[in-house]
C-alpha cells in the first residue's frame, strides 16, 4: 500500500533516500524490500535508533510504520519531504492516531498521509483485490 500511494501520487523513488521507521515483519522490513526494488536508497530505523530525527530529517521520504503514537515531529522530516504515516494508533477517545504528529509536520512536509483515512483504506482494497484474483485464479 505504500508503494501503491507513492506511486498514484507520482512521488519518484530513484535514487531518493527514504526512512523506513519500523522494523517489524508485517510493515517495517517488507516495505523496505519494495522500496529497496523501486531502486530507492532505503534506511530502516526505529523507535530506539540514535537521534532518530538526523536520520529521519535527511530523507526525501519518511515512512513511519513503527506503532508509537506521534512519535515523529517537525524535527523528524526536512522541509518539502514526504511523509507516508503507516501508523494506526488508539486514541483515548476511541479515535484513531499515526505516527506521525500530523500538526507538526503537515508545514514542513510536502505531502503527508492521513491517519485514518490515509494507507489503512489502500492496504484494505488491495487486500481485496488480491483475494478476487486469487479465486479467479489469476495473478
Amino acid at each position: 500500500a505504500v508503494v501503491r500511494v507513492l506511486d498514484h501520487h507520482r512521488v519518484e523513488l530513484t535514487g531518493r533516500h527514504i526512512a523506513v521507521v519500523g522494523r517489524s515483519n508485517v510493515v517495517g522490513k517488507p516495505a523496505a524490500h519494495l522500496l529497496l526494488d523501486q531502486n530507492a536508497t532505503v534506511t530502516v530505523c526505529h523507535s530506539r535508533t540514535k537521534d532518530l530525527a538526523a536520520v529521519t530529517s535527511a530523507a526525501d521520504v519518511v515512512v513511519a510504520a513503527v506503532g508509537r503514537a506521534n512519535l515523529l515531529g517537525a524535527e523528524h522530516v526536512r522541509a518539502g519531504a514526504v511523509v507516508v504515516d503507516v501508523g494506526t494508533n488508539p486514541t483515548e477517545d476511541g479515535g484513531l492516531t499515526g505516527d506521525v504528529d500530523a500538526a507538526s509536520v503537515a508545514e514542513r512536509a510536502g505531502a503527508l498521509t492521513p491517519v485514518p483515512g490515509g494507507v489503512g483504506p489502500v492496504t484494505t482494497a488491495l487486500l481485496l483485490q488480491h483475494t478476487v484474483r486469487a479465486a479467479a485464479g489469476t495473478s
